[in-house]
């Protein structure tokens, strides 16, 4: 008795079913359909061009097995597609006997990963100097050959404003210039861990892992925040190994080389370390004013030259802090009507600076922090994850980075031991919410003032 084609493929359909997840089966088999089956071949139809897309790029090592154990050695698959907005069929078929490469097949359409990339920082207004010139020269050699040179991972490290975000989006940027079809995936070490969280609580790990098998070019910022999180860390170390193994390019920052990273398992900072580590350093005097000239575009035009060096001379390690004066400077004087002369460069650098040698301590930030938000100042030191507590807690570890000279441990040291990476991640949150949150950009100005009049009294 011949077999119908709709027995066939339930037979199909109970031995993929025991070899993907549950909810992998449920989204992109159960909507297929049996047609026919003729001279040893089955016919399908998926619902469109993306179903075959996606099924040919995730599952296809998975269908020709499974073609093979129900139907032997001479059987073979094939497809029908609805096209979208239209009712007729359009018959695409392929051979499973005659497929080699278990993911791709010649002239499949590949899909396009949304890259993350911000289009405005590339390599034409990334400024080089000799405290970057390692990082931007390897940077430019791996877009021209993603994956295919000695850097690979790169690492680029260095303090806070230094670039390293700026650089690693150039590269990305660079690439898909250069390549159009080629898969570069950028986002931050919370990001990679927000989508880790996710596919466990949705039992969809193994779409991750095949969402990732699509990357050419993984961008991850800010690797220091791996810190003892210890599952996100072992997924990490897979994917890193998968991407490496079939030559795809990696590129990390971090706020430290990676020999520095506390938490991070050893296994992890080996392989950091097989490519290029490069040191991003605090830009020097000459590169610290092309890099404003440059950024300033013609508005630095109407600065006079002596303002503009003062200015350059006296802000040092840190590229956001040099163009906050700058903007300072140019809305001071507009606003003001006031001439741009060294009288008023003092005034605005005096806000970025001499702060942090004044007598404000981090005690006193705490409870101006606490009285805003009306919560008991000792809750700030308390583990507490209620949201208004751990707004006040990072805003505070804010406010003190920028106004006292305490390093990151004696910060955390104040509100009930936390590590530096807590202390790093609160400064990032803060720094991520006044981008994205307008009402609580100008709660952080209306902290600072207080901030500041306590340092006038």
């Amino acid at each position: 008795m011949i077999e119908s084609h709709v027995s066939i493929w339930e037979k199909c359909l109970s031995t993929i079913k025991s070899n993907i997840a549950e909810k992998s089966f449920n989204t992109w088999f159960r909507p297929i359909k049996a047609i026919k089956f003729e001279d040893n071949i089955l016919t399908i139809q998926v619902p469109n061009r993306f179903f075959y897309d996606y099924i040919e790029e995730h599952f296809l090592n998975t269908l020709k097995k499974t073609v093979y154990q129900v139907l032997g050695p001479q059987g073979q698959l094939e497809y029908k597609i609805v096209l979208d907005n239209l009712n007729t069929p359009n018959r695409e078929t392929f051979s499973s006997k005659d497929i080699k490469n278990p993911f791709i097949i010649p002239g499949l359409k590949k899909t396009k990963i949304q890259h993350n990339l911000i289009p405005h920082y590339t390599f034409d207004n990334y400024v080089e100097g000799d405290c970057n010139r390692l990082g931007r020269s390897a940077g430019i050699s791996i877009s021209k050959k993603p994956g295919k040179t000695a850097f690979n991972p790169l690492v680029l490290f260095g303090d806070v404003g230094l670039g390293k975000t700026h650089l690693a989006h150039a590269i990305g940027n660079e690439i898909i210039k250069n390549d159009p079809d080629h898969n570069v995936l950028y986002l931050s070490t919370e990001g990679f861990t927000n989508q880790i969280v996710s596919a466990i609580r949705n039992g969809n790990m193994e779409d991750l892992n095949n969402y990732y098998k699509l990357i050419d070019t993984l961008i991850v910022d800010d690797i220091q925040f791996l810190a003892g999180r210890e599952k996100t860390q072992d997924i990490f170390f897979s994917i890193f190994n998968q991407l490496q193994q079939t030559g795809k390019q990696i590129i990390l920052t971090s706020d430290r080389p990676p020999k520095d990273l506390e938490g991070v398992s050893e296994r992890l900072i080996n392989r950091f370390k097989w490519g290029l580590t490069a040191d991003l350093k605090s830009p020097d005097f000459e590169t610290r004013l092309a890099i404003i000239q440059h950024k300033m575009g013609s508005d630095a035009e109407n600065v006079p030259k002596n303002v503009l060096e003062y200015i350059c001379f006296n802000i040092k390690n840190n590229i956001r802090e040099l163009e906050g004066v700058m903007i300072s400077l140019l809305a001071q004087a507009n606003l003001n009507n006031r001439d741009i002369d060294i009288d008023l460069a003092k005034e605005i650098i005096q806000k970025f600076v001499t702060q942090v040698h004044r007598g404000i301590s981090v005690e006193n930030i705490a409870k101006l922090v606490a009285e805003h938000f009306d919560v008991p100042v000792e809750k700030l030191s308390s583990k507490t994850r209620k949201r208004s507590v751990v707004i006040a807690r990072q805003l505070s570890m804010y406010l003190a980075k920028n106004y006292t000279k305490s390093s990151l441990k004696m910060i955390g040291d104040n509100f009930g031991g936390k590590d530096h990476s807590t202390v790093i991640y609160s400064i990032k949150a803060v720094n991520d919410l006044i981008d994205t949150d307008s009402i609580f950009k100008d709660t952080v100005a209306e902290l600072e003032k207080k901030v500041e009049l306590s340092l006038m009294v």
